[in-house]
């Protein structure tokens, strides 16, 4: 399970970014979860909570912003929405597509005393 690394590193960036602000609790996290990165939110919320615990981020609200699949056709240069990886164009059908968005997981802000 990834999630698990992923909520260790989420820990570490918060605490580096707290002590860093002179911060002594985080009462707020919130997470932007791309829908394309293969994270599932409920197995990351179980991590966070476990990884948490005993942390300046313990009693943390959390909350999951997630980021629609976006992409840019080659073959019909469009702005696509991507519902999953290796979906073929809803316009033209090709799957020349490069990703533009929903690959992200990253702290988008975090609320302390």
């Amino acid at each position: 399970m990834h999630e698990m690394s992923l909520a260790e590193g989420v820990l570490q960036i918060v605490e580096n970014t707290a002590r860093a602000q002179g911060l002594q609790r985080v009462t707020e996290l919130r997470l932007e979860i791309g829908k394309l990165s293969s994270v599932e939110p409920d197995a990351l919320r179980f991590c966070l909570e476990v990884v948490l615990k005993g942390s300046l981020a313990d009693a943390a609200q959390v909350e999951f912003i997630e980021v629609p699949g976006q992409g840019w056709c080659m073959q019909c240069a469009s702005d696509i929405p991507v519902e999953a990886l290796f979906d073929p164009c809803p316009r033209c059908g090709s799957y020349q597509i490069e990703i533009t968005a929903g690959r992200e997981m990253r702290i988008k802000d975090l609320l302390a005393e």
